[in-house]
């Protein structure tokens, strides 16, 4: 009995210990399994952060080869400005330079034989005064700025009592641009100018933005004072600037706003001022039907003072079509009210016949200020709608403010 008790004993020591074992090796291998995903997970960043890192090694040798090359760059010595004055053949020219001296150089085949002619801009090097380059003209900023990008959403419906000068405008510029072989048809050379003259706010302006408007041409705006410079020649070289800029971009049209201010009849006795403003004339003159052709290139010029206009400007050639907007009558002043107040909340009661036959002799500008003036005055009084009394008051206030200041010129009263 002993003995077998014994046996019992030792074979239950050998299950647990087997047990013990088996419990150990699960946890063991559940370490090791726990070990070897904390692995391959470290593994996995390890590598993530290898593409990280050579993706921003990538990045930085592209950043400093893109330094270098900027470094290079700004060690590379500045190119002479010049300008041809002659090409002699086919791989010399002369070329006087901005520092002063002329120089006889040699110049590469490969450069585009139509922009190298006599007064374009050139880049030499500094050690074989070679032609690296054909540069652009060069253009003051203000002219660049006088293009018309947008165009204005002016169109003619928006004009009111001027339908026989619409249709002179049509057909001194924008036929010419549209359809020009109606002229080649006939035998003539179309219009290539127009003078739009009359009194102030009759629709001028007016009418320049509508043709910008309808037509695709580029449109070149620019008031006739903006010629006028502190130094001698700086006009003149400002109006063929304007000219070179529409040929460039042509077809194109130039209106020049206020044309009096460089076009005032040249006198025997004048200023130092007066003769550089002439010196801008002559040069617009020559620009307008001098030497050279201007090509496609329509212009307009506006101003309310035909009277002092030097007739070397008046003559065919120049301007060939003179349209007088003049102040609108009963029925142009009926047109014009009723564009102006299209938008305007009205009473049942407001007449526009009774208001236009009471605004003789007002301009569209005017007429546009009366409706303005009675929309405040319903706004001052808190009504949603325009009564006839508003536009009686706005007749008043402005109808009356200018005749007050027509009494004060003739008075030749001034206040301080």
């Amino acid at each position: 009995m002993p003995e077998s008790s014994q046996e019992i004993d030792n074979s239950v020591t050998e299950e647990n210990k087997q047990e013990n074992l088996e419990k150990e090796f699960a946890l063991l291998k559940e370490e090791h399994t726990k070990t070897k995903r904390n692995l391959m997970w470290k593994i996995r960043k390890l590598e993530k952060d290898k593409i990280l890192t050579e993706n921003e090694k990538i990045r930085l040798e592209r950043e400093t080869k893109s330094l270098r090359g900027e470094v290079e760059r700004f060690r590379t010595p500045p190119l002479i400005l010049a300008t041809i004055t002659e090409v002699l053949d086919d791989t010399r020219m002369t070329v006087k330079s901005s520092t002063g001296p002329h120089f006889l150089i040699n110049y590469s085949k490969f450069l585009d034989p139509k922009l190298l002619v006599p007064g374009s801009r050139v880049a030499l090097n500094q050690q074989t005064f070679g032609v690296v380059e054909v540069l652009p003209s060069e253009k003051d900023p203000s002219v660049s700025g006088m293009e018309v990008e947008e165009k204005p959403d002016v169109t003619y419906d928006q004009i009111g009592g001027l339908d026989p000068q619409i249709v002179e405008v049509k057909e001194t510029v924008e036929l010419p641009l549209k359809h020009p072989e109606l002229f080649e048809k006939i035998g003539i050379d179309p219009p290539k100018g127009i003078l739009l003259y009359g009194p102030p706010g009759t629709g001028k302006t007016l009418l320049a933005k509508a043709v910008a408007n309808e037509t695709n041409a580029t449109f070149i705006k620019i008031v006739a004072s903006e010629f006028v410079k502190k130094y001698i020649g700086e006009g003149a070289r400002l109006v063929r600037e304007v000219f070179e800029l529409a040929k460039e971009k042509a077809p194109a049209i130039i209106f020049i706003d206020e044309i009096d201010a460089v076009a005032a009849k040249r006198l025997k006795s004048s200023t130092s001022g007066d003769r550089e403003v002439q010196r801008t004339l002559m040069q617009l003159l020559a620009e307008l039907d001098g030497f050279e052709s201007r090509g496609d290139i329509g212009i307009i010029g506006a101003t309310n003072r035909p009277d002092i206009l030097d007739p070397a400007l008046l003559r065919p050639g120049r301007f060939d079509r003179f349209i007088e907007v003049p102040s609108p009558n009963e029925e142009g002043r009926k047109e014009i009210l009723k564009i102006h107040t299209s938008k305007m909340s009205l009473s049942e009661e407001a007449d526009i016949d009774l208001l236009a036959t009471l605004t003789d002799g007002v301009s569209g500008a005017d007429l546009k200020a009366i409706c303005t003036e009675a929309g405040m005055f319903a706004i001052r009084e808190g009504r949603d709608k325009v009564i006839v009394s508003d536009f009686m008051d706005a007749v008043e206030k402005i109808v009356g403010s200018e005749k007050d200041e027509e009494f004060i010129k003739e008075a030749g009263v001034m206040f301080g």
